[in-house]
């Protein structure tokens, strides 16, 4: 059977001469693996530009849902980005958004609120005028409500502690090493509000792992992170 979906690419491998074999995570199936042959060619009407990680796109596709791999037979983009293949900051925050979903999203199923979670991040990304240095802590902490473990309560005087075990805020100190102290539980606290909160350089470099720590408490084999040491480098300087 012939499915119409959009995707969002996740990973692309060379395959033979001329094809590639793409990891993409399709609003109609989920996360699928597929071949697109002929695509490195100089022949083809589909560049390879096109087919990069964190890529928007409409596609036609070949499907069997007892197959490893199954075919693409239309794709193009369903959104051309005019700013992050160009720009550092929107480069590389939109590597980092990738780096987490592909080490965090595995189902083969459709998750609609998921899917338009993500298409409609990088899509904002993109189209920005100017982005926010916390851009990428807000993504990570609304990525943690679509997989299941966003964190409970709120920060406020009685509740002063995020306990990343339990993953909610507390009256009492945790007694174990899985906890942010109260300065930090109170900036995450206001990130989950979407407030615009100044961060120091330190203390968004604390927050982002410990948010990495988080994710590994409660995420199956995850096994962190390596594009944050990049983007550390591009917000910070």
């Amino acid at each position: 059977m012939l499915i119409k979906t959009r995707g969002i690419i996740f990973k692309a491998i060379k395959y033979s001469e001329s094809s590639l074999i793409l990891d993409i995570y399709t609003e109609e199936k989920g996360l699928r693996k597929y071949i697109i042959s002929g695509v490195r060619s100089k022949r083809s009407k589909v560049k390879t530009g096109l087919l990069q990680p964190g890529t928007l796109v409409d596609m036609v596709a070949y499907f069997r849902d007892n197959k490893p791999m199954n075919r693409i037979k239309e794709i193009k983009a369903a959104q051309i980005y005019q700013a992050i293949p160009f720009e550092l900051m929107k480069g590389t925050i939109s590597l980092f958004m990738i780096e987490l979903a592909q080490k965090t999203i595995k189902e083969e199923e459709a998750n609609p609120n998921l899917f338009n979670f993500l298409f409609s991040q990088f899509s904002e990304l993109d189209t920005l005028e100017k982005v926010s240095p916390n851009f990428h802590l807000y993504f990570m902490l609304d990525l943690t409500g679509y997989l299941g473990f966003y964190p409970g309560g709120s920060w406020s005087l009685d509740t002063p502690w995020l306990n990343m075990r339990a993953g909610n805020f507390t009256k009492d100190e945790p007694l174990h090493q899985y906890s942010l102290d109260r300065k930090l539980s109170e900036k995450v606290g206001l990130l989950l509000k979407k407030e615009e909160v100044q961060l120091a350089r330190v203390e968004r470099q604390k927050i982002v792992q410990k948010l990495i720590d988080y994710y590994r408490i409660h995420v199956e084999n995850f096994n962190g992170l390596n594009t944050h040491e990049i983007l550390k480098e591009v917000i910070e300087g």
